[in-house]
């Protein structure tokens, strides 16, 4: 089963800290080295050390997919000469907007987008440009922060529990991927903060119980993978 847990800094909530894709996952510089070395193993995918704007929030702070990366205007030219070093993706970094929490902001996966209905045309513009996919607002459970409230492969989507009909429809036809619903770390049902995972492998936070492993198996088909 290529389904772990894991804690970051002491926390279950490892969503926050890092962000995975397809080809690479990003992780903080201060994450110790046994961490990183799990991760290695379970993932076998480039793991790139940085932090963002000096944070170690970079699940938080960043959205990416297999062909970009988007950052807030708070990175740094050190953090982003590291991501073209180890990268070939596109790089943007959101100069002209104000918000940072990209992460937080925007649902995306290799073939779609769902953003925060706040953001602007030209921002939602740059990112469908960086990220390679149609992009389109939406929400989630009512609220606006859907890259908080659910995880998105090109394999499933895992989302919250309350999610209206209308939304998983949405997500569905723009993430091109079946829809579920579940929590994280013992009932929590803001998904991305506590789950990372790509199309073979996914990780919860230390505090996701035995039924709520089953079900992001299921959702994101990691389930029978090893």
């Amino acid at each position: 089963m290529a389904l772990f847990l894991l804690d970051v800094f002491g926390s279950a909530s490892i969503g926050v800290f890092m962000r995975a894709t397809d080809e690479f996952l990003m992780v903080p510089n201060q994450l110790p080295e046994n961490t990183i070395r799990n991760l290695e193993k379970w993932f076998g995918i480039e793991i790139i050390k940085t932090n963002i704007g000096g944070s170690v929030l970079i699940g938080s702070l960043i959205c990416a997919n297999s062909y970009g990366i988007i950052l807030p205007h708070s990175v740094g030219d050190e953090e982003i000469a590291i991501l073209r070093r180890l990268t070939d993706v596109n790089i943007v970094v959101m100069e002209d907007s104000k918000k940072t929490a990209f992460g937080n902001l925007i649902l995306a996966n290799d073939y779609g987008a769902i953003v925060d209905p706040r953001l602007k045309k030209n921002e939602i513009k740059v990112i469908s440009e960086a990220l390679n996919v149609e992009v389109v607002p939406g929400e989630i459970a009512g609220l606006p922060y859907v890259g908080s409230l659910a995880v998105a492969t090109n394999r499933g989507v895992l989302a919250h529990p309350l999610i209206k009909p209308e939304e998983e429809k949405l997500l569905g036809e723009i993430l091109k991927t079946p829809v579920s619903v579940g929590t994280i770390n013992c009932g929590i049902p803001y998904i991305g903060t506590g789950l990372i995972g790509n199309s073979h492998v996914a990780v919860a936070g230390s505090l996701t119980t035995g039924p709520e492993l089953y079900i992001i198996g299921q959702a994101l088909k990691v389930a029978g993978e090893k």
